[in-house]
Parts: structure tokens; sequence; C-alpha cells
């Protein structure tokens, strides 16, 4: 019988607030919000937990932040200072082990299964390096620890800040029947509220539907949660070290249905996109356009290539061309961004090819017979 994977998921707390605060005091034990002036029509990417107690949360407008925490204090952020506190996180990570995911500058997954010492257990792994972080960033994280990254990753949330908690074997099937729908990771808002209107409240309801019904509803994902729904999740951590994308996005002063306007903002953020992927000498197959349209509804449209572009006039122009493949200038636009990704070194020629959209594949099904130190 092979041996049940040790994976744990790392998520800093609130982290560009809380870099903030470690670094000015005047900011500690302070509703911080970081997203910049409400005046300026900015989203909140994160917020200190004195901030969250009046309601304020990430991807919130910072005017509706400043309604609900007219006392906050709001910042723009320093995106240096957070990527480099990120980087002595992850050369934490690295430290204990070489499989490392990151899923975002905050957080990650660790493969633990085959770093462990004798009579070492991954729980034990997980509180040393928490203490770790700490003590050379003076920062704090959550960490869950289970056989896999669903569990792994919904276990991370359970006692934030500076928390850890774990889910055994034995432990999940009860743990996911009383865990309520919207906690589930990868079901989102929408799909939660569609769920609850079909009277799927809690994990054990989602257990209850077959796999046709789940697939009639809700596609190739519904493969998906009727594997999570039994603790099963045999995904792989991507320890690919290459970066997977590029991107730059700008929320506008004022929303906007002048496609002059938009392009020009699409030509700056292009610029900006080549300039950083010509840095990492790298050169990207996709480009894709983002847009937040006035109603917070958001679209991307996508363009593939033959082989990899770093130029800003491949970049904007492609760009630019999406936005034919959007309902800009019909509704208005309050965000834009243009990112780019399938990096590739080949850069000798380019040739439109037909635009590609995403989609998720099955999940493969993990030996349910393993057991978790």
């Amino acid at each position: 019988m092979a041996d049940i994977r040790k994976i744990i998921h790392i998520d800093m707390d609130a982290f560009f607030a809380s870099v903030e605060q470690r670094d000015h005091v005047e900011y500690r034990n302070k509703p911080l919000i970081i997203g910049g002036s409400p005046e300026k029509r900015g989203v909140v990417s994160t917020c200190s937990y004195e901030a969250r107690v009046f309601g304020v949360h990430s991807a919130m407008p910072t005017a509706t932040a400043h309604r609900l925490c007219p006392q906050g204090i709001f910042l723009e952020g320093d995106m240096a200072k957070y990527k480099k506190a990120s980087e002595e996180v992850f050369q934490i990570f690295y430290k204990y082990t070489p499989f490392v995911e990151p899923m975002s500058i905050d957080e990650a997954y660790l493969d633990v299964t085959n770093v462990l010492k004798d009579g070492q257990s991954a729980t034990e792994l997980a509180r040393e390096i928490l203490r770790e972080i700490y003590l050379k960033t003076s920062l704090t994280a959550s960490a869950g620890v289970s056989y896999n990254k669903f569990l792994a990753k919904v276990a991370s949330s359970l006692k934030k800040p500076a928390g850890l908690s774990v889910i055994k074997p034995h432990q999940a099937i009860k743990f996911i029947e009383d865990l309520p729908i919207e906690k589930f990771y990868g079901i989102g808002k929408v799909t939660a509220k569609k769920l609850k209107n079909m009277n799927i409240k809690y994990g054990r309801d989602l257990k209850a539907l077959d796999l046709n019904t789940l697939l009639t509803h809700f596609g190739k994902v519904g493969n998906f949660y009727y594997q999570i729904a039994r603790g099963i999740d045999n995904r792989e951590l991507e320890i690919d070290s290459m970066r997977k994308s590029y991107g730059k996005e700008v929320t506008l002063d004022s929303d906007t249905t002048n496609l002059q306007k938009i392009r020009i903002i699409i030509k700056r953020l292009a610029i900006k996109v080549s300039k950083a992927v010509k840095k990492e000498k790298l050169a990207g197959r996709t480009v894709t356009l983002k847009i937040k349209y006035a109603d917070f509804k958001s679209v991307t449209r996508s363009q593939s290539f033959n082989i990899g572009i770093d130029s800003e006039d491949l970049i904007a122009e492609s760009a630019i061309a999406l936005l034919q493949k959007t309902d800009a200038g019909k509704k208005a636009v309050r965000l834009l961004g243009v990112s780019i990704s399938n990096f590739t070194t080949d850069t000798k020629e380019v040739d439109f090819e037909q635009l590609l959209f995403p989609f998720m594949t099955e999940t493969p099904l993990i030996d349910k017979n393993s057991q978790l130190r």
C-alpha cells in the first residue's frame, strides 16, 4: 500500500496589511486597508483583521470599504516591499522541501511526504515552518495539513490568524459532510447560490447527488465536486518554478464607453507587460484581455500565437483586436487588464491562431485506503 501524501497549505495572514503593520508602528491595531484612496475607485487587495470586523474584505471597492469603516487607514500599497517579504517566506518553504507550488504571492502548497525525518509528523513540520516564518519575518501565517490539496486548503482557513488545522483521513468524511457548501474551496459564490437553490447546503447534501446529476447541472466541474464531496483529490503539486503568466490591470477613474480611450489604456498596459517579460527573457504564446464592466461583471478573451511574443506592439494589437469579442463600447468599462501566458523560448515568427478558452479537466481519484501521519 502506498503511503498517503502529506500536504501542507500555508497562507500568510492579511499579508500586505501585516507587512505594513510590521513596518509602521502607527498602523498596528488599526483598521488598515490596502487598495488606495476611496476617492480613486480602487479595489481592496487586502485589509487588516481590525478592518474585517467592520465587514471589509478583499475585492471590495474602496468606496464601499470607506462607508463600512470610515475610520480606516487607506494605503496604495508597496508591491516591491511585499514581493521582498514573499521571497523571504518562500526561501523558508524551500528550506524544508523542494516540492512547493506557489498559488500567489502569499500562499503555497508544500508536499512533505518524502522529506519528513524519522518520527516527525507533517503537523510538527508545519508548526516548525510557521514558527520560522514568524522569527525571520515577524509575520504570521496559517497552515492546513491533510492528505490532499483540497482538504489542506480548507484546513488553512479554519483558525486564522496564526492557526494550524489538521484533517486526517479518518476525520475527512465527517468533516466534509458538516462543511457548509460556501466553505468548499473551488465552489464560488455563484455556484454556492445555485447549489443552495437545489437545497444543497452542506457537504452531506452534495455527497448525496449522483455524478450524472452533477454533470448535468455543472458540466465537467461536476466531476470535481463529486470527488471532493468524498474527500478525493489526487491533483499533484505543480512545482515548475517558471512563471505561468504576467499581467497588468488598472481600475479606471471613471466608467467609460469611449473605445479610443480604452485602446490607449490597453496600449499602456501592453508596454508594461512587454517590459516585464523582456526583463525576465520570456515570450508568451497567449495574450489575454480582461474587462470588468460598470456592473462588476468580468470577461476575459484570449488570442494565441504559434510562437512566443514579447513585443509591446504585438501584445497591444492582439489585446485591442480582442475588444471586438466584448461589449466594450456598448457597456461602460470599469477595469482593464492585459496579460501574457503560455511561455516559450521560440520567438522566430508570428501567426495568429484561433481563440482559446479555458476549461477544467477531470480530476483523478486517490487511494482512499492510505493513511496520514
